[in-house]
């Protein structure tokens, strides 16, 4: 007792007494003695216990659990982990020691049943210990990836959810990264989409800036988990994206096989995507590519679609189909338009519709008003399909159009008002006049240079 009233607990090194009796105790478990020597460490635990000796208690710990893992009494393992844990005073270095040993006993179990049941227990005692959480995330994961050779991915899945690793403090940067992308690995094979694209954004690209090979093995893993999420949103844009981070990756540089895969699907994806300014912008990015040179074809392709032109799709599909779909025998093609694919069918008309879509941007920009039959002819496609195409565009603000149906005429520009008419007219004519007087100035500068040389 201090003079404060304040009780101190006081620390004695107890390291001599645990070296003398630990030999004796593990004697007698070969002896066959074995609560004897279990009764015996646990009261050489209470005592290293009651006077704070951290180190003394560490080793008297380790020495019970594995007493009992070298014995294989793996019942009498889960009894003794629970009562240490539940002793008054108990040290969290102490546990936190017993927690880390007993995890290296998780792969040594002999059987599925009894390495449920360790888990299980370790995960009960760790629940709601800070200083425990990185071996309670990793048991976690051992325990998800057992449900799911079972089958259960459901239940994997939400196992492993219950996990917050980006607060984990102790745990490294990697493993949380790794831990992520198993989260979103098994919320994708439950079609959980919503989530997964939550638990994405829980990840800073940022980290993928270093030429690590185990940051680079992650960040490929992550942006495939990411096109496939974006295959399922039909997000093409985003898909092109991820697909030039994969490009840019120094590990897929060095293989021309995986670049001129990547660089491919970038082609294609941006090409899939609705017409946006960003699309536009991704598209010309793309086309900048220097080892784009090397993959002509697909640049011709890219080409037809920033050029101003109309694009007959009959005439396309036979310049281009065989390698967009099939391949060449030199050329390989991608799985974006795989024939016979419930996706590459899909893709295909989405891709016809682009064609479309581009042919009627052209358009709008060469005609003021053109009749509806005009226009179908243009395009060869029914009236009724020209209408459609033409009032997703305007819906989507990538042109403006109005549409006269008893007179079958399509307007592509905006009617403007008196005055805004009148401001411009006044503005080219003072424009106009200006150049006309600079235009005056400068011919009487050279008379006049010309009057002086003779």
């Amino acid at each position: 007792m201090a003079d404060s009233g304040r009780l101190v607990k006081v620390e004695v090194d107890c390291t001599d007494i645990v070296d003398e009796k630990l030999p004796e105790y593990r004697k007698l478990a070969e002896n066959g003695k074995v609560n004897d020597a279990l009764e015996g460490l646990l009261s050489l635990e209470k005592q290293t216990r009651m006077v704070s000796d951290a180190p003394s208690s560490i080793r008297v710990l380790l020495a019970i659990v594995q007493l009992c893992f070298d014995l294989k009494e793996w019942d009498l393992l889960n009894e003794h982990v629970m009562l240490l844990t539940k002793k008054r005073s108990q040290m969290k270095t102490a546990v936190a020691a017993m927690v880390e040993e007993c995890c290296k006993f998780v792969d040594q179990t002999p059987d599925l049943q009894t390495k449920l049941k360790l888990i299980d227990t370790l995960r009960t005692i760790s629940e709601g210990k800070i200083y425990v959480e990185v071996p309670r995330a990793r048991l976690t994961l051992e325990l998800a990836k057992v449900m799911e050779k079972e089958g259960n991915l459901k239940k994997a899945a939400f196992v492993l959810q219950e996990l917050q690793v980006e607060t984990f403090g102790s745990m490294e940067r990697n493993e949380k990264v790794e831990f992520i992308l198993e989260q979103m690995r098994l919320c994708l094979a439950t079609n959980d989409y919503i989530r997964t694209q939550i638990i994405s954004k829980k990840i800073n690209t940022k980290f993928f800036d270093d030429d690590a090979e185990l940051v680079q093995a992650l960040k490929i893993k992550y942006y495939k988990l990411m096109i496939e999420l974006g295959q399922h949103k039909k997000d093409y844009l985003n898909i092109c994206k991820n697909y030039q981070a994969l490009f840019n990756t120094p590990k897929v540089q060095e293989d021309e096989t995986r670049w001129r895969e990547g660089l491919k699907n970038m082609v294609l994806y941006v090409l899939l995507a609705p017409f946006s300014n960003e699309q536009s912008d991704m598209l010309h990015r793309v086309k900048g590519e220097k080892k784009l040179e090397q993959i002509p074809k697909y640049r011709e392709v890219l080409e037809c679609f920033i050029k101003q032109e109309l694009l007959e799709w009959s005439t396309f599909q036979s310049a281009f189909g065989a390698l967009l779909r099939e391949g060449l025998p030199d050329d390989p093609a991608t799985d974006v338009f795989t024939p016979g694919s419930a996706k590459g069918d899909e893709h295909w008309e989405d891709f016809k519709k682009r064609v479309t879509e581009h042919n009627i941007r052209v358009i709008a920009q060469y005609y003021t008003r053109v009749t509806m039959s005009k226009l179908s002819t243009l395009l060869m496609l029914p009236e009724s399909e020209v209408e459609e195409y033409i009032s997703l565009l305007v819906t989507n603000k990538t042109i403006f159009a109005r549409i006269d149906r008893p007179a079958g005429i399509i307007t592509f520009r905006q009617a403007k008002n008196p005055s805004t008419v009148l401001n411009e007219w006044s503005s080219n004519l003072n424009a106009l006049m200006s150049l006309v007087g600079k235009t005056t100035h400068l011919i009487n500068k050279e008379e006049m240079i010309h009057t002086l040389v003779k």
